[in-house]
């Protein structure tokens, strides 16, 4: 029998999907976010729900989903941090400065140090995307960003020389292929930063977006030319594979095409190819920005998008099955096993 939190997931899940479908998402670009001295980080929103956030008696916040009940997602964790830093630089509230200095606490206490020397945050549970099951712990590009990024700001508030060490190997990963247990994948001979390990590339572009702003974070902090590089070689990659996300000049698509992307989903992307567009200034980032801009969709293709996503989740959900993918454990490790040699993840849907 399916548990209660199921059961309301699921109801949650199709009013969502149905009824609030929205062509907008409360997110907002930073134009200040990059430079050494900025704290900033580079999309902001003071209108988040976090309704799958279950917060410990730590202030270190879980998230609950289906396959995994409540668990410490790395990602989670680093954005929340990022959010409270947002909060205390726009208000100078020093509470949400102590939130965020929590976070980095958390994420300086369970980075684990690889024999290979590689720095990552672990996933400590399975998890389930489409066919593909990763098996804990495991790593991917968009935790890998999203800490490295929370943790930029943290040395630059605390000056704590720990997290200036623990930055210093949280690139390796990224020259490192998967069988490697690195992150690095290829398609057409380009490089890509995978979210889900062991998945087909390119996999997901968010994810993959958000560990570039992990390594512009890095570079710009450290101006390690190692670190450079592999930031170049993945602008290179995500030019290349841009084409491959594209829904008809209109939206576009979650994963391997495996269904239209959600709005948070979405927007998340418009916003992300604004933001590189101006760090890089790549210009096929900026098309891609304005085709993908919400606001410019007509009536018509605002129902061709909202059709054309029911269609395509739920055709993914019933090949997959997701309604079985139920929590495997209740409770689940708070700290990073230093035992192990694989790690970490995102935010998911």
């Amino acid at each position: 029998m399916p548990s209660f939190e199921s059961v309301r997931c699921a109801v949650r899940a199709v009013r969502k999907e149905v009824f609030q479908f929205s062509f907008r998402y409360p997110l907002d670009v930073v134009p200040g976010a990059g430079p050494k001295d900025s704290l900033h980080y580079y999309f902001y929103s003071d209108k988040l729900a976090w309704e799958a956030m279950r917060m410990d008696s730590n202030g270190i916040p879980q998230a609950w989903y289906r396959q995994t009940g409540s668990a410490y997602w790395p990602a989670y964790i680093a954005w929340y941090g990022l959010v409270n830093l947002g909060h205390y630089l726009r208000g100078n509230d020093s509470r949400y400065l102590d939130i965020f200095l929590k976070q980095i606490d958390w994420l300086e206490a369970n980075a684990v140090v690889r024999p290979d020397g590689a720095v990552v945050w672990p996933m400590n549970f399975d998890y389930l995307v489409g066919q593909l099951r990763l098996k804990s712990p495991w790593i991917s590009a968009h935790a890998q960003g999203l800490a490295i990024s929370a943790l930029v700001r943290g040395w630059r508030v605390t000056r704590r020389p720990r997290l200036l060490e623990l930055l210093a190997g949280s690139a390796r990963i990224f020259a490192l292929t998967v069988p490697e247990d690195g992150i690095r994948i290829t398609m057409d001979n380009h490089v890509l930063y995978t979210e889900v390990p062991g998945g087909r590339a390119p996999g997901i572009l968010d994810g993959f977006m958000i560990s570039l702003l992990g390594l512009y974070d890095l570079f710009v902090e450290t101006a390690d030319s190692e670190v450079g590089r592999l930031f170049d070689e993945g602008v290179m990659g995500l030019k290349n594979t841009l084409p491959y996300w594209n829904y008809r000049d209109k939206w576009s698509w979650y994963h391997n095409r495996g269904y239209l992307c959600p709005p948070a989903y979405h927007c998340s992307h418009h916003l992300l190819l604004k933001i590189l567009a101006r760090l890089t200034n790549e210009k096929v980032f900026a098309e891609y920005a304005t085709r993908w801009e919400p606001a410019r969709l007509s009536t018509l293709d605002r129902a061709e998008v909202y059709l054309a996503f029911l269609y395509t989740k739920n055709r993914c959900r019933l090949k997959h099955r997701t309604w079985s993918q139920t929590a495997k454990t209740a409770a689940l490790r708070p700290t990073a096993d230093p035992a192990w040699t694989e790690s970490v993840t995102r935010t998911a849907a």
